[in-house]
């Protein structure tokens, strides 16, 4: 699959040139599956070249991260919080209560979220739905993703300039690093549930209970927050 990529973004590099990275950097943000960390060094590469601008591929790239968080974005806006508040109270184990709490959090950190959640493989375009599901302010939201997406756009072109026709070490040793945060989101995970599960149990031994209290607050429209 990494062969083919390589070989679709030095076609696309080929035929349009830096907007072609912009493109591909766009799909990226939309199918993470396409790796920023193999497209970016190839643009480096092929620019230390003489092949491509430096300066126009970086443009592209953060263009394209850009516009592809700000579709996610409405793709979170679209789901709404009142939506995802029925999901919640439809789940095992999870109560709608949850979600206005993870709203809260966001409204606290979000900022910040996005900016660093911009350097994390799998997490970086994802990151965008629950701004939107959050309404976050759009001119802080697309501050912080432009900042973000450049800061990881530049140094990954910057390292492919750099390496040369090693440019694939740096997918290589990002692999690495992705292992390690995925593992770290994974005991998050098994955390959250050990958490969740306790909570049932404990409730359990309180004996039946009313309505969640946050039923109540379902209907509630996201324009409040």
């Amino acid at each position: 699959m990494l062969t083919s990529v390589v070989d679709w973004v030095v076609n696309l590099m080929e035929v349009l040139g830096a907007p072609g990275v912009g493109i591909a950097i766009l799909l990226e943000n939309l199918f993470p599956p396409i790796p920023s960390e193999v497209v970016l060094p190839l643009a480096g590469f092929t620019a230390a070249r003489g092949d491509l601008n430096v300066i126009a591929a970086f443009v592209w790239a953060t263009a394209g991260s850009v516009i592809g968080a700000h579709l996610l974005y409405w793709v979170g806006a679209a789901i709404g919080a009142n939506r995802l508040r029925r999901i919640a109270d439809w789940m095992w184990l999870v109560e709608p209560e949850d979600v206005d709490k993870s709203l809260e959090w966001f409204d606290n950190h979000g900022q910040w979220s996005i900016f660093f959640g911009r350097f994390i493989p799998g997490i970086r375009s994802l990151i965008s739905i629950p701004a939107g599901i959050d309404r976050m302010n759009l001119v802080s939201f697309g501050l912080m993703t432009t900042a973000g997406s450049a800061i990881w756009n530049a140094a990954l072109i910057a390292a492919g300039w750099w390496l040369g026709d090693r440019y694939h070490l740096v997918e290589e040793y990002i692999g690495r690093y992705s292992d390690i945060i995925y593992i770290v989101i994974a005991l998050v995970i098994v955390g959250v549930i050990i958490v969740l599960l306790r909570r049932k149990r404990n409730r359990k031994k309180a004996g039946p209970q009313s309505d969640h209290p946050s039923d109540h607050q379902a209907d509630t429209s996201d324009t409040t927050r």
